[in-house]
């Protein structure tokens, strides 16, 4: 997976989602990922360089424009996958490292200028899967969310890796009580 368009605690921009990832999924070789990888990030620059779009890097080496909504970064990534010559959903994927922690306050969640709880969320990223090849999303809730995290992967779960990272913390505590509950079907362990 490749990180190539940055916000939440990454970049100096507006956007809440922290890491859009392409996944290149068709490759046969690692040299071929890398290579589909990279000329879809150079498409991407061209593309927000077309729309007058900042394509200065984040953190973590991804451009970070400003954007109406987090949704545009998907279609932007869709855009340069296709841009670059591969199907979206069949040569290249999609990837999403929310960090939805960082958005997380104790009114809710604060995404795209609204505020909204963690079924919603939910449901948001579930419109998301209907119309964007994503094939990984983590930390899509808050370290204590455990139900939204449970309710979406038993809703989507099926259709997507929902990773917990931030919640579990590679805690052997926090690893039972996800696993009890279904609150994700694969995780990160650091």
């Amino acid at each position: 997976m490749m990180n190539i368009l940055n916000g939440g605690c990454h970049a100096d921009n507006n956007l809440d989602i922290q890491e859009y990832m392409i996944y290149p999924i068709g490759a046969e070789t690692f040299s071929d990922s890398i290579q589909m990888g990279t000329e879809t990030f150079y498409h991407l620059k061209d593309i927000l360089r077309g729309k007058n779009l900042a394509t200065t890097v984040g953190d973590e080496g991804g451009f970070a424009p400003n954007l109406p909504k987090n949704e545009e970064g998907l279609a932007l990534l869709v855009q340069a996958i296709e841009r670059a010559g591969y199907s979206p959903g069949d040569q290249m994927s999609i990837a999403l490292d929310v960090a939805a922690q960082e958005f997380h306050h104790s009114d809710g969640y604060h995404i795209d200028g609204r505020i909204i709880y963690g079924a919603a969320l939910g449901d948001l990223y579930s419109g998301w899967l209907d119309e964007y090849p994503i094939v990984s999303i983590e930390d899509a809730f808050g370290e204590d969310d455990w139900s939204s995290w449970a309710r979406f992967t038993k809703n989507d779960g099926h259709r997507v890796q929902v990773v917990g990272d931030d919640l579990f913390l590679t805690n052997m505590d926090r690893f039972a009580q996800g696993m009890e509950m279904g609150a994700a079907n694969s995780l990160l362990i650091k």
